[in-house]
């Protein structure tokens, strides 16, 4: 497993996007191909490859991308419209980058599925 992904460029500012959240355990981003108005990557700063690769001293990092998804959420004025919060773990979900992230979307009506692959 690489050490180093996009997500980890993003987090250490070797890419330069906007970010719009950033602390000691997470950072949030905008997808670069949106799948609904509103669609933030929140992703840990911690490199942990799927869901299958978390352990308990995750929990705290892991609690944080929801606390952080609500906050967004409201920042966006979706808190209340609702949003989806998506996390894929390997190939057959459609996880494309191998650094455990949390899609957040929003904005619109998403219907019962979305294909974010």
């Amino acid at each position: 497993m690489k050490k180093d992904n996009i997500f980890i460029d993003i987090i250490t500012g070797k890419i330069k996007t906007d970010i719009l959240y950033q602390d000691d355990l997470v950072t949030a981003f905008h997808d670069k191909n949106p799948k609904a108005p509103v669609h933030v990557l929140i992703v840990p700063n911690k490199l942990i490859p799927t869901v299958n690769d978390v352990t308990d001293q995750d929990e705290q990092m892991l609690g944080r991308l929801f606390t952080v998804a609500a906050k967004i959420a409201k920042f966006n004025n979706i808190h209340n419209s609702g949003y989806r919060l998506i996390i894929n773990c390997n190939y057959h979900s459609g996880q494309e980058v191998y650094h455990i992230h949390m899609h957040l979307l929003g904005g619109q009506f998403l219907g019962p599925l979305l294909s974010i692959i």
